[in-house]
C-alpha cells in the first residue's frame, strides 16, 4: 500500500462545471472521472470530454490539474467529431469490401465528410450501396474506437506492413517537421493516422448517408495519383438527416449550371477554354440590368467611373507586390516590342496610375472611383465550377482615396451602400468577418493595426456584429468580408472592404496637405458583389431562375390565340418595348396551352394572352408564371403594374436602411 506522502504526490485537482474541485489519481482516464461524478447511467451518455475547454477523447489520461466537463451528442463541434468518426467507419467498410484499397485522408467538412481512396478502378453507385450497408453493420456492433500514442518509427512500421503508401508519405512530412510521436485510431483491425478526437464507439453513429463520388488528385496536385473520393454526411438523428437530404435535392434543382443551360443564360465552351464564360442574350440581359443599377447607384453616391486596360507592363506587378505574393494566380507574361507584359489579375494599380497622373490636394478628398473591370486569374482545372469559380471575371471594383480623418466615415458609407445593394437583390441575411494579417504581408505592423482598428470601429458604429477570421487578410491589408445567405441558408462570399496603407507607399502616392506638406493618402479597396459572374450564379440558385421582375431576362411574353391577334399583339409588344421593358412575342401557330407552358418553363414573370376579346376591347389579359390569372386590363394599367412591381425591390431595401446611416 502506498504511503500517505506518495498518495498526495499522485493526486491532481479536477475542477467541475459547477466550480467544485475534486482530487483524483494522476493518470486516470477522463471517462472514469465522469463515472465518479455523474454516475454510471449518466456517464454512459457522454461521448467526449472538454478539458480546459478543448474537446478530447473519453480515454485520455489526466496528468495535470485541469477543468473537466462531460460532452454529449449535441452542438456543432460534436457534430464535426461525429462526422469524422463516420468517415473512419466508411474507410473500414471500404477496406473490408475492396481488399487492396489504400486510404489517403478523410476529414469532416462543412456539411459532412469525405475520404480519398486509392483503388484499381473507380467506385460506382452500386458500390456506395454496398459500402453503406457494411457501415450499418459496423455501427450495429458498437465497436470501441481506440486511441494509441506511438513513436513515428512504430507508426511507420505498422503502415508499411499494411501497404498504406499515402499514410507513409504523411509520416515523412511529420518527421520533416520534427514530430516524434503521433496518435493512431482504430476499431476492429482498421487503423488510421489521426489527431482525433473521436466518439468512444461506432454505436454512437445513427443517421448517415453516402452522397456522392468524385475524383481527386492526391494533395490536389494534378501530377500526383488520381484518387477516388467518397462523400457522405451524418447527423445526430434521422429527422435532421432527412431535412438535409431534402435541401440537397433542392440545391440540385437550383444548380446554376443546369438552369443556365435550360434558361439560355450562359455556357462554357471547351474550344474557347475552361473557366471562360459566354454570356447568351438572356444572361446578358440580366447582366445589363445588374450593371445599370450598379452604375446608377454609384453615380448617385458620388463615385466616378473609370475604364482601364486588360494588360500592363510586368514591372507594374513588381511594384504592386503581386509578383511576390500572387504569382501562382497570374498568367504567364507575354512579350510585346521586347517588353514583358502581363494580363491583369487586379484593377488597383491602374486606379493608382490615374491618381498619380497629376498632383493632388487635400481639398479633393475623398476620391471615389469605380470600374466594372474584367480580370484574369489562374485556377486549377479541377477547381473550376460554372460561374462560381472561373478564370476570367468582372469585378464590381472601386477604390476610395481619402485622408486619415475621413477613413471612418468612408468605411461606414461603404457598409451602408453594400447592405442596401444586397437587399435590393434579395439578400438580407449575412455574416460579417474581419480578416486579419496573414503570415506573408507588406507594410508595417503599426499600419496593419491602424487599418484593422478602423474596420472594427466602423462595424461597431454601424451596429453590425462580426467575427474575427485570423490570418485571412490580403497581403496588403486587412478586410471586412460579408458572406450572404441564400434561401437554402448557404453562405456565399461576395462583398469585401479592404483598407490599404501599403500600396500608396509602394507607388509613391501623395497629396499636398493643409499645412503645405506632402502626405500619403489611405486607399480603400471595395467590391459589393465580388464579381458579376459569381454573383449571377448565386442569384440563379437563390431564385431558382425565377428572377424578380426587374431582373428577369424576359419580363413579358405576348401570346396570341390565333393569327387574327397578330397585329394587336405586335402593337402591345412595341409599346412595352418602347417603355423599356424586355418583351418577347410568340406568334407561332401552336396551341395556347403549349405556349403558356413553354413561357412558364422559361420562368417569364408575365404572359399576355391576346385573343378576339382582347382585340375587340383593346385590353390585355395577364397571366403570372405561377399560373394565376389577372382580370383583363388596359395596357396603360398593366404597364403601371409593372413599374410598381419593379420599384418594390428598391423601395423595400431603402426602408430597411439603418436609422443611424441616414
Amino acid at each position: 500500500m502506498p504511503s500517505m506522502e506518495n498518495s498526495r504526490f499522485d493526486l491532481i485537482k479536477i475542477t467541475l462545471p459547477d466550480k467544485t474541485v475534486i482530487e483524483v489519481l494522476k493518470g486516470i482516464a477522463a471517462g472514469e472521472v465522469l463515472e465518479q461524478v455523474l454516475g454510471d447511467r449518466e456517464a454512459e451518455k457522454a461521448v467526449l470530454v472538454r478539458i480546459d475547454g478543448v474537446l478530447r477523447d473519453l480515454s485520455v489520461s489526466l496528468t495535470d490539474d485541469c477543468s473537466i466537463e462531460a460532452v454529449f451528442l449535441e452542438g456543432d463541434d460534436v457534430l464535426h467529431v461525429l462526422r469524422h468518426t463516420t468517415a473512419h467507419v466508411m474507410a473500414q467498410a471500404v477496406k473490408e469490401l475492396f481488399p487492396g484499397t489504400r486510404i489517403a485522408i478523410g476529414p469532416a467538412i462543412a456539411n459532412g465528410f469525405y475520404y480519398d481512396f486509392g483503388y484499381e478502378r473507380g467506385f460506382t453507385p452500386d458500390d456506395l450501396d454496398k459500402i453503406e450497408a457494411r457501415m450499418r453493420e459496423i455501427v450495429s456492433r458498437a465497436l470501441p474506437v481506440e486511441r494509441r500514442e506511438v513513436s513515428l518509427s512504430e507508426a511507420r512500421a505498422q503502415f508499411l506492413a499494411l501497404g498504406e503508401v499515402f499514410k507513409l508519405e504523411l509520416l515523412d512530412e511529420l518527421e520533416a517537421q520534427g514530430v516524434e510521436s503521433v496518435s493512431l485510431y482504430g476499431q476492429d483491425g482498421f487503423l488510421d493516422l489521426c489527431r482525433g478526437p473521436h466518439l468512444p464507439h461506432t454505436g454512437c453513429i445513427s443517421a448517415f448517408k453516402l452522397t456522392g463520388l468524385a475524383g481527386a488528385y492526391w494533395k490536389g496536385d494534378e501530377k500526383r495519383p488520381m484518387l477516388q473520393r467518397i462523400y457522405g454526411t451524418a447527423f445526430f438523428d434521422q429527422k435532421e438527416l432527412e431535412a438535409y437530404l431534402e435541401r440537397v435535392e433542392e440545391a440540385k434543382r437550383r444548380d446554376h449550371r443546369y438552369l443556365g443551360k435550360e434558361l439560355g443564360l450562359f455556357s462554357v465552351d471547351e474550344e474557347i477554354g475552361p473557366g471562360l464564360i459566354l454570356w447568351h442574350p438572356r444572361g446578358a440581359a440580366v447582366r445589363k440590368a445588374i450593371e445599370d443599377f450598379w452604375r446608377d447607384e454609384h453615380m448617385r453616391r458620388g463615385y466616378s467611373l473609370l475604364y482601364t486596360p486588360h494588360i500592363a507592363r510586368r514591372d507594374l506587378w513588381k511594384t504592386s507586390g503581386h509578383l511576390d505574393f500572387y504569382r501562382d494566380s497570374m498568367y504567364a507574361p507575354m512579350e510585346i516590342d521586347g517588353v514583358a507584359y502581363q494580363i491583369k489579375p487586379m484593377n488597383c494599380p491602374f486606379h493608382i496610375a490615374v491618381y498619380n497622373s497629376r498632383r493632388r490636394s487635400y481639398r479633393e478628398f475623398p476620391l471615389r472611383w469605380c470600374e466594372l473591370g474584367t480580370v484574369y486569374r489562374y485556377e486549377r482545372a479541377g477547381t473550376l465550377h460554372g460561374l462560381m469559380r472561373v478564370r476570367g471575371f468582372t469585378q464590381d471594383d472601386a477604390h476610395i482615396f481619402c485622408r486619415a480623418d475621413q477613413l471612418q466615415g468612408e468605411i461606414r458609407e461603404i457598409l451602408d451602400m453594400t447592405l442596401y445593394v444586397l437587399r435590393v437583390f434579395g439578400f438580407d441575411r449575412y455574416d460579417v468577418y474581419v480578416s486579419t494579417r496573414p503570415e506573408k504581408y507588406v507594410g508595417s505592423e503599426e499600419n496593419w493595426e491602424r487599418a484593422t482598428s478602423a474596420l472594427k470601429d466602423a462595424l461597431k458604429a454601424q451596429g453590425l456584429s462580426y467575427e474575427i477570421d485570423p490570418g485571412e487578410g490580403v497581403f496588403y491589408g486587412p478586410k471586412i468580408d460579408i458572406k450572404i445567405k441564400d434561401c437554402l441558408d448557404r453562405s456565399w462570399q461576395c462583398s469585401t472592404i479592404q483598407v490599404d496603407f501599403n500600396l500608396p507607399e509602394r507607388f509613391g502616392m501623395c497629396f499636398m496637405g493643409e499645412d503645405g506638406q506632402p502626405k500619403t493618402p489611405i486607399m480603400i479597396h471595395r467590391a459589393l458583389m465580388g464579381s458579376i459572374e459569381r454573383f449571377f450564379g448565386v442569384l440563379i440558385e437563390h431564385y431558382a431562375g425565377a428572377f424578380p421582375l426587374w431582373l428577369s431576362p424576359v419580363q413579358v411574353v405576348v401570346l396570341t390565340v390565333t393569327d387574327r391577334a397578330d397585329a394587336w399583339a405586335r402593337s402591345v409588344a412595341d409599346r412595352l418595348k418602347g417603355t423599356g421593358f424586355r418583351v418577347e412575342i410568340d406568334l407561332r401557330n401552336e396551341k395556347l396551352g403549349k405556349k403558356i407552358r413553354e413561357a412558364q418553363l422559361m420562368k417569364v414573370p408575365y404572359m399576355l394572352v391576346i385573343g378576339d376579346k382582347e382585340i375587340e376591347n383593346k385590353v390585355v389579359s395577364p397571366r403570372l408564371r405561377s399560373g394565376e390569372t389577372l382580370p383583363a386590363m388596359e395596357l396603360d394599367d398593366f404597364m403601371a403594374l409593372l413599374v410598381k412591381e419593379c420599384g418594390t425591390a428598391f423601395a423595400d431595401a431603402a426602408r430597411q436602411r439603418r436609422p443611424d446611416t441616414d
